[in-house]
């Protein structure tokens, strides 16, 4: 019986995996100019670290969360004793970064007393059960930052702006998304306003889904993420939390706005934007593609959460953070005619018409790749005519066939694949004359032997070879 993949998660292969670490070292460059450093975190955590930290009325604990038992827990379900699960043996598969960060910047202490702020950045799979769809899988790939220990509203507007350079990187240029921002207040005044939602979506009740009607009793603010037209009509009728900011967060708010002007950031002020969990106090952002998506068109967000640390058992930290989905990036870059990184095929094949030079062969194939040459050759005893055509389909640039003749003479044949035109050279000249035929980058095939390392890439020669060679590894001017 085959076995396929599950629902809703793909298989990363060539391109697709190519993409993945391209998008990766993007990331690395742009949050790198801003301070943050690289943090992996379990792919796992106790469930209760998500439950107290995205909250119990989201739609990601309530629905989505993928729950695993550890196999003493497993035995206690099995049991009937799931009342005395063990807060370790009831775990969950990450739906989200921010939360399992959070855990680890408490564990580890990573913001003292008087210390500057922590700036993390991570690359990885979430999973949350789904429906998939185009651009939403239940294993998806997420790049996400974490700041924790920064209030000033200038910290807000950075990860606006940082993640704009991000895209920008990617080939997604400011014209091609749309910029939502909203203040979501904080305790001091965003009690008042979900209380008047709340009687909003009473008062409304008979139009709005039973979801929404369910929402006035756990999380009112919920219903303005509903994804349902009609309750979405409905909602727009609903209190703005701008007309009910207490001065401090208004003032936050405000200055935010100004930090964003000042770096000629477009935005739009989407009073309705909620974001779709409960940690998020003050200003939350998403960033939309203007085209490619479909209604599904976020390709991420995030905002600020002052509250977090101290909920999930941390002394009070200020933190903000921001996520982006790899799928939906991708998307958005073939929809922006984006450069698409591809996978680069072999410079060169070497040949061999019988086993007499196989070990000759393998050296050279050896030599080639140290010399920088992507290189292949054939495994499986192939004809030389079917390594030709083996070589053809690698789409080669060159083909270096050795013999028995030819290893006699000292020599090798050189085929440019591209002319069909052959010559011979001497075996310990052939890196130097395929770098040359084939106009590759400096540094292919200029090893001289004095020991410098010049001609191998590591440079400890301070520019002048003593071999009299030019130095070709591009460490440095001449």
């Amino acid at each position: 019986m085959a076995t396929n993949k599950p629902k809703g998660t793909e298989d990363l292969i060539g391109n697709d995996a190519i993409m993945w670490s391209y998008m990766r070292e993007a990331a690395e460059e742009a949050f790198t100019a801003y301070g943050y450093i690289p943090v992996e975190i379990p792919t796992f955590e106790q469930a209760d670290v998500f439950v107290h930290g995205l909250g119990t009325s989201t739609d990601v604990v309530r629905k989505e969360m993928f729950t695993v038992l550890s196999p003493d827990g497993y035995a206690k379900v099995s049991e009937g004793r799931a009342d005395e699960l063990k807060a370790d043996q009831r775990l969950a598969l990450r739906p989200e970064g921010t939360a399992g960060t959070v855990r680890a910047l408490i564990e580890h202490n990573l913001v003292p007393q008087g210390a500057a702020p922590a700036k993390l950045w991570y690359a990885g799979s979430m999973f949350r059960a789904e429906r998939p769809q185009k651009g939403r899988l239940r294993e998806f790939h997420q790049i996400g930052v974490e700041c924790l220990g920064a209030s000033d509203p200038a910290a807000d507007a950075e990860l606006i702006v940082m993640f704009v350079r991000f895209i920008e990187a990617l080939g997604i240029e400011q014209s091609q998304v749309r910029i939502l921002i909203n203040s979501m207040g904080d305790d001091a005044c965003r009690p008042a306003y979900r209380d008047s939602v709340a009687a909003y979506i009473r008062e409304h009740s008979e139009e709005l889904c039973e979801e929404c009607r369910r929402r006035a009793d756990t999380n009112p603010l919920r219903a303005f993420d509903c994804k349902n037209d009609h309750c979405h009509e409905v909602m727009e009728g609903a209190p703005k939390i701008s007309d009910a900011l207490c001065p401090d967060c208004r003032a936050h708010y405000e200055a935010v706005k100004r930090y964003l002007d000042a770096q000629h950031i477009a935005y739009v002020e989407d009073p309705r934007l909620v974001r779709g969990l409960d940690y998020y106090t003050r200003t939350v952002f998403e960033v939309q593609v203007t085209d490619g998506l479909g209604s599904q068109n976020a390709i991420g967000g995030g905002g600020r959460y002052d509250k977090l640390v101290e909920v999930t058992g941390g002394k009070p930290t200020p933190g903000l953070g921001f996520a982006a989905g790899f799928e939906r990036i991708v998307l958005a870059m073939q929809a922006a005619d984006a450069p698409m990184p591809q996978l680069v095929h072999p410079d060169v094949f070497v040949a061999q018409t019988g086993p007499e030079v196989s070990l000759e062969a393998f050296c050279l194939v050896q030599e080639l790749r140290d010399a920088g040459f992507i290189v292949e050759a054939d495994r499986q005893g192939r004809s030389l005519k079917s390594q030709f055509k083996l070589a053809d389909k690698y789409n080669v640039d060159a083909v270096v066939v050795l013999g028995p003749d030819e290893l006699a003479a000292g020599q090798c044949t050189v085929r440019d694949m591209a002319s069909h035109e052959e010559r011979k050279v001497a075996l310990a000249d052939v890196a130097q004359d395929l770098a040359a035929a084939l106009g590759l980058t400096e540094g292919h095939g200029d090893g001289c032997g004095c020991g410098c390392g010049c001609h191998d890439g590591e440079c400890d020669c301070d520019g002048d070879c003593d071999c009299g060679d030019e130095c070709t590894c591009g460490h440095h001017q001449h």
